[in-house]
């Protein structure tokens, strides 16, 4: 006999399947059974289209009356793009709905379970809500907090730098990592770095790996996130490959630049805090832009004031067997760290080989 949590779980598998294609949406799974058996599944696939209760019940057709429903988040109780899922359900006639976790949008939270529970259908929440919540963490920030998940990445040699003096840094991880990096760029909703990084490398800042390489099985295209660069003083080249790769590239600037529309990407002018771009601001307004997870590949400069502003919320360390020396440059500039007690403590979360290199993921805990 299949428990309740083996069904979550397969939910959850299938709500992993949009990870890359879904943004702004979150990811969802959901199994329909029956007698014990499934009788329907489906996920999200893409924003604008059929959420997955609708995938799932239109493959369980008659058989979803009566029948248990596992979802991994609340299903929605509004008309957006597409129309509501408890509505759906209802019509179905189905018997139970359990839920992995509520909508964690404060406007909507619970209304669809109590739509459910007032048409006469059983309802549950919080079975292997853990899990589901890992599935979605930008989405839930952006809605429980107005600001994005903010990821760092970072690669460094054994004694932990970044790139040579000259600023050379490629490549200082292995292939592997740099695949792995795909992944993570593949599942943001933008990549943001500064425009020091954009003059000294001339970066594109897109996946180039198709869905493939992440989804046994997918056919699907990657979803391109969008690249956001910070460049107070604006020196934005007009021919950087960041802007010029198909897909959004969003620069904000300090000055009034002129003729806006000339440009391959969109200028946003924005206040400046001590001569450079308010990050504050900056947060806000990509979670008004729907950015729910910000992936950031960027200088120890940018990386260290993210820190300092205590905006990052995960911090993904590829640490390669290499000895680059002491006149290499280092992950993070916090030169107003001079004591033990001002030191940024981590709470590792994970720690993995990928290849030759050791990756660590980590989230940053202030010491008291």
């Amino acid at each position: 006999m299949i428990s309740s949590v083996e069904y979550m779980q397969h939910a959850i598998r299938l709500a992993r399947k949009g990870l890359y294609t879904t943004d702004p949406n979150p990811s969802v799974g959901c199994v329909i059974v029956k007698n014990e058996k499934i009788v329907g599944e489906g996920w999200h696939q893409r924003a604008g289209e059929a959420h997955a209760e609708i995938n799932a019940l239109k493959q369980a057709g008659a058989k979803a009356k009566d029948a248990t429903v596992f979802v991994t988040l609340e299903p929605c109780s509004h008309t957006g793009k597409t129309p509501p899922c408890a509505d759906a359900l209802i019509d179905a006639g189905v018997k139970k709905v359990i839920v992995a976790m509520k909508d964690p949008n404060p406007l909507v939270a619970g209304s669809g379970l109590k739509k459910l529970h007032d048409a006469g259908i059983e309802t549950e929440d919080g079975l292997l809500e853990a899990q589901a919540r890992e599935l979605n963490l930008g989405f839930i920030k952006r809605m429980e907090t107005g600001r994005p998940f903010v990821r760092i990445k970072l690669a460094m040699s054994l004694d932990g730098r970044t790139a040579m003096a000259s600023g050379e840094s490629q490549w200082i991880s292995g292939e592997a990592s740099r695949d792995d990096v795909q992944r993570l760029r593949a599942e943001s909703s933008a990549i943001l770095t500064g425009i020091d990084t954009v003059l000294a490398d001339n970066p594109s800042m897109n996946v180039r790996l198709t869905a493939d390489r992440f989804i046994s099985g997918s056919d699907d295209e990657v979803r391109q996130p969008k690249r956001i660069v910070l460049d107070s003083q604006f020196k934005m080249p007009s021919g950087a490959k960041i802007s010029s790769i198909g897909g959004e590239c969003i620069v904000y600037t300090t000055v009034n630049a002129d003729n806006k529309s000339s440009y391959p990407f969109i200028i946003e002018t924005c206040d400046a805090q001590d001569g450079r771009i308010d990050l504050q601001f900056l947060m806000k307004d990509l979670a008004k832009k729907e950015i729910n997870l910000l992936h950031v590949e960027a200088g120890s400069v940018l990386c260290g004031a993210l820190l300092k502003n205590d905006l990052v919320d995960e911090i993904i360390i590829y640490m390669a067997p290499h000895i680059m020396g002491d006149n290499a440059k280092g992950l993070f500039h916090l030169p107003e760290l001079e004591q033990m007690k001002d030191r940024v403590s981590l709470k590792i979360k994970d720690v993995r080989s990928i290849g030759n290199d050791i990756r660590i993921t980590a989230q940053p805990e202030r010491c008291k």
